[in-house]
């Protein structure tokens, strides 16, 4: 017993260890940035260059600014992915529409498509000059009818693409309510519309509140978006002024990491404010006699209703992806007349696959395949023992596992990725410059989901088998190798596929460590469309959503769609 227990405090040190390398060390680096006049490099890790004076002159006007817009767009995104998201929870949940499988397949589908991706595709539609729709509108004699380049386009693209996490919360919850209440009122004479808007909007107020709070996290730590969006028209973000400071020359690191902590501040303000407003009510919803709510008859109002999921599925779905099409097959990227277009036929399919005939892009397909797969195996097997040792071995420091895991979710991509590059310059391992780096960087920021499904796999196990196994002479080692595993085959599977999936989506985190012989396909995109090469972009675009939808049907077939 005393050599099983010095070898679970050995795991756990080492779990530990690996953990505060992963995240905390890159968290600390960008506070001494941000409070000293040197950057992180080797030999200036010191107390005595440390000042306020980068913090004071970041406090200017422009960044104030910039985080003003910042809140603006994280703030009107939330409230649009939570309407439509929330609606097509509650048509999917509780009415009696039909075809209800295409509305769950409407409600989860923008999650197909990285946001960047979105972002690329709607500026070839919103483009106030030479956008599809707009060219569209003028073949047919209207006014100009969109400008993706403003705060409402960015409002619009992150609400439409941040709906699906709105969805699966709300729908889940609508799925599992007590009808209890919903009943009360309406025997006390309550109309259905009094009882939706008073009994059951107050009961979703969890699902609604933690999905939006999500949302808008997400939206305020966004960097490709805005790039893409923002940028064009003059708009300023917190993350693309982090990001403006890294690739300035010289580099303004310090700046960044300032911008950085003002970034990671309002995400902790605003988590403690949502945690204050939960604690206030009881929002109780699943009782105890399994009862199932009754649906809502439509009437009427199916037909509209279903009308508005399609919209919504051509809108996220149909519109962007044939923009990338259009745009890859046909003559030229620029698009002087749609109908013109369209009545000449004049596509070629085949250019969908021409970028791949150039060896960098082969090479970052190639790049992406071993990281992704790096990254699963490795993330997967450490959210694996993190979960074991916190769950099943309960020693003293398996809280401070389950913290660590979780403490990227407070961390801005953008600000971890720049945390990440200042560790492995001054880390005395030849990382830097190696697909090595972003496999580390990907497992860092990808912990969360990791751990947090792998903790949901392993709670599901009973511990009888393993503890009955080792009653009868086997080590901890062996049963968990015979029993544990094999029974949460398909859990560790789901979040191997979900580390893989993730890794293919990710682009903030490797814009600061990626080389030219260590270019992903994200990155490749990202190039292509900065440097005006519109096709490409969108050709590789179509392929990247192609591989990430395949993933993530892969993902649903072992159970595992709460996807961040």
């Amino acid at each position: 017993m005393r050599k099983f227990f010095n070898a679970a405090t050995a795991l756990q040190v080492t779990v530990l260890g690996v953990l505060f390398v992963l995240i905390c060390i890159p968290v600390l680096l960008i506070i001494f940035a941000a409070l000293s006049d040197v950057l992180p490099r080797p030999g200036n890790i010191s107390l005595t260059n440390l000042t306020f004076e980068t913090i004071g002159g970041i406090l200017s006007g422009a960044t104030l600014g910039a985080a003003q817009n910042s809140l603006i767009i994280a703030f009107g995104s939330a409230l649009f992915a939570m309407f439509t998201g929330g609606a097509l929870a509650f048509i999917f949940a509780r009415t009696d529409i039909k075809w209800k499988p295409f509305v769950y397949l409407a409600g989860l589908a923008p999650m197909f498509i990285p946001a960047f991706v979105a972002a690329l595709a709607w500026s070839i539609l919103g483009n106030p000059r030479s956008g599809l729709l707009n060219v569209l509108a003028r073949d047919l004699g209207l006014p100009e009818v969109l400008n993706v380049y403003s705060f409402a386009g960015l409002i619009f693209v992150l609400g439409v693409y941040y709906a699906p996490y709105v969805f699966l919360f709300t729908s889940s919850a609508l799925l599992l309510m007590n009808p209890e209440l919903e009943e009360a009122g309406r025997v006390h004479g309550a109309k259905q519309g009094t009882v939706i808007r008073r009994v059951t909007m107050g009961l979703m107020t969890p699902p609604l509140l933690g999905s939006g709070f999500l949302v808008f996290i997400l939206s305020l730590e966004n960097f490709p978006v805005a790039q893409f969006l923002a940028n064009p028209s003059g708009i300023n973000t917190l993350p693309t002024y982090i990001y403006r400071f890294m690739n300035s020359s010289p580099q303004r690191g310090n700046e960044a990491a300032a911008v950085a902590l003002l970034l990671i501040g309002v995400v902790l303000l605003l988590t403690y404010i949502q945690q204050r407003i939960l604690r206030r009510r009881n929002y109780t919803i699943v009782g105890g006699k399994g009862a199932r709510a009754s649906l809502v008859r439509l009437g009427r109002a199916r037909t509209p209703l279903f009308a508005g999921v399609i919209a919504f599925f051509v809108v996220s779905i149909v519109l962007p992806m044939s923009a990338l099409i259009l745009t890859a097959t046909s003559p030229s990227a620029f698009i002087p007349s749609v109908t013109g277009l369209l009545s000449q036929a004049d596509f070629n399919i085949s250019a969908l696959w021409a970028p791949f005939e150039r060896p960098q892009v082969t090479q970052a397909a190639t790049n992406s395949v071993i990281v992704s797969v790096g990254v699963g195996v490795l993330a997967t097997a450490l959210c694996f023992i993190s979960a074991y040792l916190v769950l099943r071995m309960r020693q003293p420091g398996s809280p401070l596992i389950e913290y660590m895991a979780m403490t990227p979710l407070a961390i801005p991509a953008i600000v971890l990725g720049m945390g990440l590059l200042w560790t492995w310059l001054i880390m005395p391992l030849p990382v830097y410059g190696t697909l090595a780096i972003m496999v580390i960087a990907f497992i860092a920021v990808q912990m969360p989901q990791g751990y947090r499904g792998m903790s949901s796999s392993l709670l599901q196990q009973n511990t009888e088998l393993e503890e009955s196994a080792m009653m009868h002479g086997a080590t901890r080692v062996k049963s968990v190798r015979k029993i544990t595993i094999p029974l949460m085959k398909e859990g560790i599977a789901s979040v191997f596929i979900l580390m893989l999936m993730l890794s293919m989506r990710e682009l903030t985190v490797p814009l600061f460590l990626y080389t030219t012989d260590t270019r992903i396909l994200s990155i490749v995109i990202f190039d292509e469309y900065e440097n005006g090469a519109i096709r490409s972009a969108s050709a590789l675009s179509v392929i990247y959503v192609g591989i990430i939808a395949a993933l993530a049907l892969l993902a649903r077939r072992f159970g595992f769609s709460n996807l961040r």
